[in-house]
């Protein structure tokens, strides 16, 4: 049989509407404005300030302190004036060091006067490049120094008697160098004494007080035992004008984002507190010269 049933078409401008399953007008929301509704307004605001309140922390804390070595990463850096003695520390991190270039380099102006070498670390660690920079810096008329890096928790005789094992300063080079940077596990008061020994082995094979390298607080917070006061301090502290270490000091490492010719990428600088005759009076001494200035002095 047919279907003679014909559905009602809706015709173009009718005022029928779709209904809600209630029965009634689908409307939007009111009250509700942009992603935080009412309130949009005020959270977006509060965001900025809060980002702004982030960027001013973020500057005081982490650039302003450290200006110096944005400056030095991002461009050319600044050295500390009022100086003009000074020198760069190196390691086997500074691969390939052009000597003929590093022997005519200045800084700030100022010639390379003395190079400080990484020689062992801990009782057993030698610095791959320790023989070659130490000579070269003899043959290119720097004063020349050597350091060990204290590696807390390894016996310190064993320490020392690495260090005076592999290298062999003569006259007219630095004292030696102990670079004390951690504390490891140890107490304050065990460190103290594990340093001071090293110290005292030292000594007592060159008959001249080693060199302490250390960093302004780790001085003021570890090595503040007076016994420490003694020794000729070496003190980093670094993208500051001026040092702020209040004792004695005899150098002073500022940077270690330095650039000088004849040395890829960046080297530790350093100042030296005093004149270019201090420096070199400071080196250790031929015995027999030491003896004949004395003879002189008693005339």
């Amino acid at each position: 049989m047919a279907n003679n049933y014909n559905p009602r078409k809706v015709r173009s401008g009718s005022s029928t509407y779709k209904k809600s399953s209630s029965g009634r007008k689908s409307r939007k929301p009111k009250g509700k404005k942009g992603v935080f509704g009412r309130f949009g307004a005020a959270i977006w605001v509060g965001i900025v300030l809060v980002a702004i309140a982030y960027i001013g922390l973020f500057y005081y804390f982490f650039v302003s302190p450290y200006s110096f070595r944005w400056k030095a990463i991002y461009g050319e850096p600044e050295y500390p004036e009022g100086y003009n003695v000074r020198g760069i520390d190196i390691s086997h991190y500074q691969t390939n060091i052009k000597w003929e270039k590093l022997r005519n380099a200045s800084i700030n102006n100022d010639p390379v006067r003395f190079v400080i070498i990484k020689a062992t670390e801990g009782q057993d660690l030698y610095d791959d490049d320790f023989n070659d920079n130490f000579f070269q810096a003899k043959e290119n008329d720097f004063i020349r120094g050597a350091y060990h890096f204290f590696v807390p928790g390894v016996d310190p005789v064993k320490q020392a008697n690495f260090y005076l094992h592999q290298v062999h300063l003569v006259p007219g080079d630095l004292p030696p160098v102990l670079d004390i940077e951690k504390d490891g596990k140890l107490s304050k008061k065990q460190l103290q004494k594990d340093v001071k020994k090293w110290l005292d082995i030292v000594e007592e094979k060159y008959g001249v007080k080693p060199i302490l390298y250390t960093s302004y607080k780790f001085k003021k917070d570890v090595l503040d035992d007076p016994v420490f006061n003694e020794y000729p301090y070496w003190i980093a502290h670094y993208y500051i004008n001026k040092l702020a270490y209040k004792g004695d000091w005899v150098m002073w490492q500022h940077t270690d984002c330095g650039k000088v010719e004849g040395i890829k990428g960046f080297v530790d600088c350093n100042i030296f507190n005093g004149t270019v005759q201090d420096l070199e009076a400071f080196t250790i001494q031929d015995k027999d010269e030491e003896i004949h200035k004395e003879e002189i002095e008693e005339l």
